[in-house]
């Protein structure tokens, strides 16, 4: 079951490192500046078993304005927010802007600590909380509890704990399934353990000895061992505070922003599907392909916001767009995202993603609109379907369809099965899972029997197409894995007739017009008269030099491919019962006397040369004859 994760937020010295300390025991200043200057400047890490018996991890960030990136890395796993304010400043920038990274975070629960009481006395605090209730109308925390304390008298300590105890119970948890996500915000090596990554898991559960791998550089690793909230254990799940002792790896290979993750859960690209919101606060429109810096769990990546619907963004408004990165990132639909501005660096947006994606949409085309409003339903056939539209014939493997769906294992069988039963998914490779949208292999088909009926309607005496032309007709989007499965399919519901290799549609006949039918006529008779002293094909197309020689061309196809007449050269075609009657006499002559050179061969068929050496260059390459060096034998024997 997933856990808990609180995450602090507020202004720089409003009390929160002590507010954690002073409920749990735990000092998260671990680093000496931060102790000498009494700021925290990393992320802190602590936890609190709560009377509900669920241990709720904690995570403290930072308040300064220069340690909002670390902030916001902190803030990416947590499921509930505690907003401290300090009783003798109130409401401060950071307050504002923390607010604000937790509602494009998703944050949608928390309480309100007003922390400092023992230095104000009670009409400045009930100034102070007026205040902070204004700022906060309208948000996910305008109705949260509010709690007064100090961590100097202890006051109000005990009612934190119960309102925390009290939105744990409240809090609808999951079961960890799925693969596993752990965004590292830490790495450092440790005597006996090696490399060692800390982090809040986001999905999934680990256990010692598990296969991951670290993205984006796609590094294979295993676990050594595992802790969580501090403690060893032996297998770590979503929510918990995890720290994982990675095999085969150096320090530097590593560091914060990096996901360690089950292997092919994830596809890092340079491009996301994203819906952005710019904050109200801002004082300007954004403009399209505005450099900033976005935030991804915890990494912090240069990249560029690509509005698809207009040139700019008025703020207070909400848009589809793509995240162009600098850098590779891969994430799963419902991910959130926190975008800063490049110089000065403040909070500007943010909002939730759609998917991993290979290339840039067409702007200002309306396509994008329609995408989105899929993205948008949470319907995981409809967004299957329009992935592996987008992905035409050259389709998606299953795992490839799995994460840009966030879907994987049995939940993507469930999903597949009546997709693939109706034939809106085509499964063309078995192997690899290759799944092809139902729209576009019917597109596909269509344009094969186009191809076949235009073929038949030109070509009328010829019996189909040959499977290498079909291809070729079919263009390069056309693999042979893909071809030898439309083949068989269509061939199956009788959309089409293959034989020997030939493709041709179900009701085409080869039908002759009268002078094919003459052409036919006269050339089977030609051969059957000729024997085995048949015309050359100069010599048939002056015959029939009334006849287009493209005709008697294609008619020759014919009678060779329904083995009436036998092509021995370039020149020579033998009326194949004549052919294969001289085949047996040749053969009985080498069984009886062994051999045969050109003369008797000419004795033996009463040949002149001109026919007699390119028959028997025609027995060598049928394997029937074997030429040692003047003389021919049998091949085998």
């Amino acid at each position: 079951m997933r856990e808990v994760v609180l995450g602090t937020a507020g202004h720089v010295d409003h009390g929160k490192t002590s507010l954690v300390k002073a409920l749990t025991g735990i000092n998260t200043d671990r680093l000496r500046e931060e102790q000498e200057r009494g700021i925290t400047i990393e992320l802190g890490f602590a936890f609190l078993d709560l009377p509900c018996g669920h241990r709720l991890g904690i995570v403290d960030v930072p308040g300064h304005e220069k340690f909002v990136r670390n902030m916001v890395a902190g803030a990416a796993g947590i499921d509930i927010v505690a907003m401290v304010i300090a009783a003798d400043e109130g409401v401060m920038p950071q307050t504002r802007e923390h607010l604000d990274i937790c509602r494009l975070l998703g944050v949608r629960r928390g309480c309100i600590v007003v922390t400092k009481t023992d230095l104000v006395d009670e009409e400045w605090l009930d100034m102070v909380i007026e205040d902070i209730r204004a700022t906060l109308a309208g948000t996910f925390l305008e109705k949260a509890p509010l709690v007064k304390v100090s961590t100097v008298t202890g006051q109000g300590l005990d009612e934190v704990r119960q309102v925390f105890d009290d939105l744990v119970r409240s809090h609808t948890f999951v079961e960890a399934t799925g693969p596993f996500r752990l965004p590292v915000d830490r790495v450092f090596t440790m005597k006996g353990f090696g490399v060692v990554v800390t982090g809040t898991a986001i999905s999934g559960t680990v256990g010692v000895g598990d296969a991951l791998t670290v993205y984006p550089a796609g590094l294979a690793t295993r676990v050594r061992s595992l802790q969580v909230h501090g403690e060893s254990r032996e297998r770590g799940e979503a929510g918990h505070r995890t720290a994982v002792s990675l095999q085969g790896l150096e320090k530097d290979q590593l560091q914060r922003g990096d996901v360690v993750a089950t292997p092919d859960c994830l596809a890092p690209t340079y491009v996301i599907d994203a819906d952005f919101t710019y904050l109200a606060a801002n004082d300007r429109p954004l403009k399209n392909r505005t450099r900033v810096r976005v935030h991804l769990g915890t990494a912090e990546i240069m990249g560029r916001v690509l509005l698809l619907e207009t040139e700019e963004l008025a703020p207070g408004e909400t848009a589809p767009v793509q995240l162009l990165l600098e850098e590779p990132f891969g994430v799963w639909p419902g991910d959130r995202y926190v975008v800063r501005s490049y110089s000065p660096v403040f909070t500007i947006g943010g909002g939730v993603v759609y998917a991993n994606v290979e290339r840039k949409r067409k702007r200002l085309t309306g396509r994008a609109g329609a995408r989105f409003e899929t993205y948008r339903t949470g319907d995981l056939a409809a967004n299957a379907l329009a992935h592996l539209e987008e992905a035409g014939l050259a389709g998606l493997s299953r795992t490839a369809l799995g994460v840009r769906l966030g879907c994987f294992g049995k939940p993507l069988e469930r999903l597949l099965a009546p997709l693939l039963s109706s034939r809106s998914v085509l499964q063309v490779e078995a192997d690899g899972g290759r799944l092809v949208a139902g729209a576009a292999y019917e597109g596909l088909v269509q344009r094969l029997t186009a191809i076949l009926a235009d073929y038949h309607k030109r070509f009328p005496i010829q019996p189909g197409i040959g499977q290498e032309e079909i291809g070729a007709r079919l263009g390069r989007g056309v693999d042979g894995r893909l071809l030898q499965f439309l083949l068989r399919d269509a061939a199956k519901s009788g959309v089409i007739v293959v034989e020997s290799g030939v493709v041709r549609l179900p009701g085409h006949e080869v039908r002759f017009a009268d002078a094919g039918r003459r052409v036919r006529e006269t050339l089977e008779k030609r051969f059957a008269q000729a024997g085995l002293k048949p015309p050359r094909r100069n010599e048939l197309f002056a015959e029939l030099a009334e006849y287009p020689a493209a005709l008697v061309e294609e008619i020759l196809g014919v009678l060779e491919r329904e083995g009436v007449i036998v092509r021995v050269s370039e020149e020579l075609y033998f009326d194949a019962s004549h052919l294969a009657d001289l085949e047996a006499s040749l053969k009985a002559f080498l069984t009886e006397h062994g051999e045969i050179d050109a003369q008797g061969f000419k004795k033996l068929t009463g040949l002149t040369r001109k026919f007699s050496i390119p028959l028997l260059e025609y027995f060598d390459r049928r394997k029937l004859t074997l030429r040692v060096g003047d003389k021919r034998i049998l091949r085998g024997g």
